[in-house]
């Protein structure tokens, strides 16, 4: 099992709030600061509540369907390595044509902010992990107040996210993000090579 730390670090990096940051404040741009607020709220409770279903979703049939743990952190292992590979080199690709405009109906909005620019699919797999290799319950229920704490921190970047991409902060968010970048894959091939050990196909 990661340490409490690690795992704080897992989510950070696949559920936080560096990845939203410049899409969300792209795409609510044009809001006023009043709708702003509330589509934030929305895309945090709809986020919080598609995670935790998820997480117990996923475990459950893991269990149902026989899943090893070794495979799940191997699988969550090749996941962040192909996707800290995918950002690496997002500084090298052709600049993207900017997003449509958000839909008018706030739900429709609330759900393109929320999946998946909040709710990753890698992050479900990290979740999803993590809880499968927690058997104590004490561990189950610090890696869900982790869980909930890292979206608390989506929250208040949505909130001050017009403040947070101006030149010195996006500076620093970028250079964190680079380093987070690394930690990722190296949080990948820790998870890999953890689930070789379980299976002695390495030794311990």
């Amino acid at each position: 099992m990661l340490g409490l730390g690690a795992i704080f670090t897992l989510f950070f990096v696949t559920l936080g709030p560096i990845k939203l940051l410049g899409p969300f404040a792209q795409q609510t741009r044009e809001l006023s600061p009043g709708a702003l607020r509330g589509i934030a709220l929305r895309v945090f409770v709809i986020g919080l509540i598609a995670v935790l279903a998820a997480a117990y979703l996923g475990t459950a049939l893991a269990e149902k369907w026989h899943i090893s743990t070794p495979a799940l952190e191997i699988t969550a292992g090749l996941i962040l390595c192909l996707v800290a590979m995918r950002l690496a080199m997002q500084p090298y690709e052709p600049a993207r044509t900017p997003p449509p405009p958000l839909p008018a109906a706030p739900m429709a909005a609330t759900l393109r902010l929320t999946f998946p620019l909040v709710v990753t699919p890698y992050g479900i797999a990290a979740v999803i992990t993590v809880l499968e290799s927690a058997i104590d319950p004490r561990m189950v229920g610090a890696v869900y107040l982790i869980l909930v704490a890292v979206m608390l921190l989506n929250l208040l970047a949505m909130l001050f996210a017009r403040d947070l991409v101006r030149e010195p902060v996006l500076l620093i968010l970028q250079v964190l993000g680079a380093v987070l970048g690394v930690l990722q894959v190296g949080l990948a091939v820790q998870i890999i090579i953890r689930a070789l050990r379980e299976l002695q196909v390495l030794p311990a």
